[in-house]
C-alpha cells in the first residue's frame, strides 16, 4: 500500500529519499556503521562529555559501561536528585548511549536529574536475557550508589527510545517481579514491545504502518537475533515479558507509564495494544499518537518534533516530582 501520503509533511521528502535497508548478519556491520554516522549527523553530541563508568554486570557477565550526566544546575546542600535510567534504541542490534548525547543531556538539565545512558550489550553477539539484565544490572548500581551520586532513590524513571522502549518496559517487569526496586513511571518512545510484528503471528497488521525506516523485515531481524537460535518459544513463560513485553502474562502493579508512537511507525499497534492492556490492568498510562509520524520521527526537524519533547518533559516532570 502507497503511504507516503501519510507521513508529515515535514519529514516526508527525507523520507522519501531513504530505502528501507536489507538487513541481515551480512549487512550488520554497515547498518551499525551507517545508524552511528546517522546520529552524528542529526544528532551531535554536546560539548561537555559525561563521566564514563563501568559497573558491576550481570552474575558471570562483563561489567557495564554507563554514561552519567549530571546537570548544570548546581543543588543546594544536601538536596538528593530524581535519576533516570536511559535506554538508546536500535533494534536491538545496533547503537550506543553515545549517539543519545545531546537527549540525556537535555534530560538532566532540563529535570535537574542524575541521567545514567547504559550501554547494553547487542544482539545477536548477546542475545536474550543479556540486554535486559544489562539494564537491570545498571539499575542495581544507580540504586546502590544513590547516596554518592546524590539521587533519591525513590524518584528513578526509566526511559528509552524503540528497542529502548522496549528494554524500558521489560525492565519495569522485571523490577517488579523480583521485587527489589520500585521505579517512578517509564518513559516508552516509540517503544518495540511485541516479538509478533510483522510476522503471520501479529495480532494485528496495519498495512498503513511500517512502510519507512524501520520495516517488517528488519523487525523480524532485530528480534530474531534477540531471541537466539531457539527462539522466544524456548524462552520459559515467567520470562518472556522480559523479552517481549506484549507478551507479558501479567502487567498488573507496574509503574505509571507514558508511551509515544506516530501513526504510520511499525509499533502503532503493539503500542496503543500495550497501553490498553495497562490501563486495564489499573497501571496509569499516558498515551500519544502522532500523526503523520514515522519511526524514529523525532530525529526531523518540525512540529512533531517539538510536541513529542514537550509531551515527554511534562511526563517527567510528573514521574520525577517530590
Amino acid at each position: 500500500m502507497e503511504t507516503l501520503h501519510l507521513v508529515d509533511s515535514a519529514a516526508r521528502g527525507a523520507v522519501a529519499q531513504t530505502p528501507p535497508f536489507d538487513l541481515d548478519r551480512d549487512t550488520l556491520p554497515e547498518f551499525r556503521s551507517a545508524v552511528l554516522a546517522a546520529y552524528a549527523q542529526l544528532a551531535p553530541p554536546g560539548p561537555t562529555p559525561p563521566e564514563v563508568r563501568t559497573v558491576p554486570g550481570p552474575a558471570g557477565a562483563p561489567g557495564v559501561r554507563v554514561l552519567v550526566y549530571q546537570p548544570a544546575a548546581t543543588r543546594p546542600a544536601g538536596a538528593k536528585a530524581p535519576a533516570v535510567l536511559y535506554l538508546h534504541g536500535g533494534g536491538f542490534v545496533v547503537g550506543t548511549p553515545d549517539m543519545m548525547d545531546a537527549f540525556s543531556r537535555a534530560l538532566a538539565d532540563e529535570h535537574g536529574a542524575v541521567v545514567v545512558a547504559v550501554d547494553y550489550r547487542l544482539a545477536p553477539e548477546t542475545p536474550f536475557p543479556g540486554p535486559v539484565e544489562d539494564c537491570y544490572a545498571a539499575l542495581t548500581w544507580l540504586v546502590a550508589q544513590a547516596d554518592a551520586l546524590g539521587v533519591d532513590a525513590s524518584r528513578i524513571a526509566v526511559v528509552g527510545h524503540s528497542a529502548g522502549g522496549g528494554l524500558a518496559a521489560a525492565l519495569a517487569l522485571l523490577a517488579r517481579d523480583r521485587g527489589v526496586y520500585a521505579l517512578a513511571g517509564q518513559v516508552l518512545i516509540y517503544p518495540m514491545l511485541d516479538a509478533r510484528t510483522g510476522t503471520p503471528a501479529a495480532p494485528v497488521d496495519n498495512p498503513t504502518t511500517g512502510n519507512f525506516q524501520w520495516t517488517r523485515p528488519m523487525n523480524r531481524f532485530g528480534w530474531g537475533a534477540l531471541g537466539g537460535d531457539a527462539g522466544p518459544d524456548a524462552i520459559p513463560p515467567e520470562r518472556r515479558g522480559h523479552y517481549s513485553p506484549a507478551l507479558a502474562a501479567d502487567v498488573t502493579r507496574l509503574s505509571p507509564a507514558f508511551i509515544a508512537v506516530g501513526s504510520v511507525d511499525l509499533f502503532l499497534e503493539e503500542s496503543v495494544a500495550y497501553a490498553l492492556r495497562l490501563s486495564r490492568a489499573g497501571v496509569p498510562v499516558e498515551l500519544h499518537v502522532y500523526d503523520g509520524g514515522v519511526h524514529g520521527f523525532d530525529l526531523f526537524p518540525g512540529p512533531l518534533r517539538e510536541q513529542l519533547a514537550a509531551d515527554v518533559r511534562a511526563a517527567m516532570r510528573r514521574m520525577l516530582a517530590t
